[in-house]
C-alpha cells in the first residue's frame, strides 16, 4: 500500500489531494499525474538511443498505470461494500462521488482511439 494510505480496520484513509482529484472527476491527483507524464516523456525521449529499452519501459509504465486504476476502483468498491456489510448507511454523496469516478473513467475509455 502506498505511503499516502493507511489501513485502519475496514476503513482506508486516503490522501486529501487524491480525494480532491476524485471529487473533481479526475483519476489521479495533480502531482501523481505530473509524475506519470514526466516518466512518459522520459520514455519517449529515450526511444532514439534505446528503442527496445524505451518500449520495455513504456510497457512497464502502462502496466503500472493500469494497476493503479484497478487498485483505486477496487478500494472504492471495497470501502462501499464494507459499509454495506456492517449495516452502515452509505450516503448519497459517497455514491455520487463513486459514480462520477466510474463515469469519468468509462467515458475516457470510450474515447481512446488506437493509432495505426
Amino acid at each position: 500500500m502506498e505511503a499516502s494510505q493507511e489501513q485502519q480496520g475496514d476503513n482506508v484513509t486516503r490522501d486529501p489531494e487524491a480525494e480532491d482529484a476524485a471529487d473533481q472527476g479526475e483519476l489521479f491527483a495533480p502531482d501523481e499525474r505530473d509524475q506519470l507524464e514526466r516518466r512518459w516523456n522520459d520514455v519517449q525521449a529515450r526511444f532514439v538511443d534505446e528503442p527496445r529499452g524505451s518500449g520495455e519501459e513504456a510497457n512497464t509504465l502502462v502496466d503500472e498505470l493500469m494497476q493503479r486504476l484497478v487498485s483505486s476502483f477496487s478500494e472504492e468498491r471495497a470501502r462501499l461494500e464494507a459499509q454495506w456489510d456492517r449495516g452502515d448507511e452509505v450516503t448519497t454523496e459517497d455514491l455520487r462521488v463513486a459514480l462520477q469516478r466510474y463515469r469519468s473513467f468509462f467515458g475516457r475509455l470510450l474515447e481512446v482511439r488506437l493509432e495505426q
